[in-house]
């Protein structure tokens, strides 16, 4: 199921998402932030180091924010990723998903079709396959249309 965003089907090659106000835009004017704040800061006249260190301690605050702004939806939505193809192994196998599975490599293989599942579980255990790896090795891709 496409959303109404997607234009095209989802794969391997398609499925990173960049949000260009986000990851553009906001990226590029923090940037251009933290440029005018070090320049005002290093040319600032007598009585202007205050204000200039202002902008320049706005600008770190920026960053963390957006950083956190990115981090605390992505772990939320690792945990549910997490719940989901625990769930779905053990629908599989009636058991819970190999401890020895790292996170990385629990989200690439929710794009993998049940009957790919199970074979890629032991392939990334036994081979220790990076979350790249893995979506590289899945023949019949299954979209995931709602990734933050």
């Amino acid at each position: 199921m496409k959303t109404f965003f997607m234009k095209t089907e989802q794969n391997f090659k398609n499925h990173p998402k960049l949000v260009k106000g986000f990851h553009g835009v906001l990226f590029l004017s923090i940037l251009a932030l933290l440029g005018g704040s070090v320049s005002y800061l290093i040319i600032a006249e007598e009585g202007h180091a205050y204000p200039a260190s202002l902008f320049l301690l706005t600008t770190f605050i920026f960053l963390v924010l957006v950083w956190y702004t990115r981090q605390f939806p992505l772990k939320a939505q690792d945990r549910a990723i997490r719940a989901e193809e625990n769930l779905r192994h053990y629908v599989l196998t009636g058991k819970l998903l190999p401890a020895e599975l790292r996170m990385g490599q629990i989200i690439a293989l929710r794009f993998a079709p049940d009957e790919e599942f199970l074979p890629l579980i032991d392939r990334a255990i036994k081979e220790g396959l990076s979350q790249k790896e893995i979506k590289m090795a899945i023949k019949n891709w299954k979209p995931d249309y709602y990734r933050v």
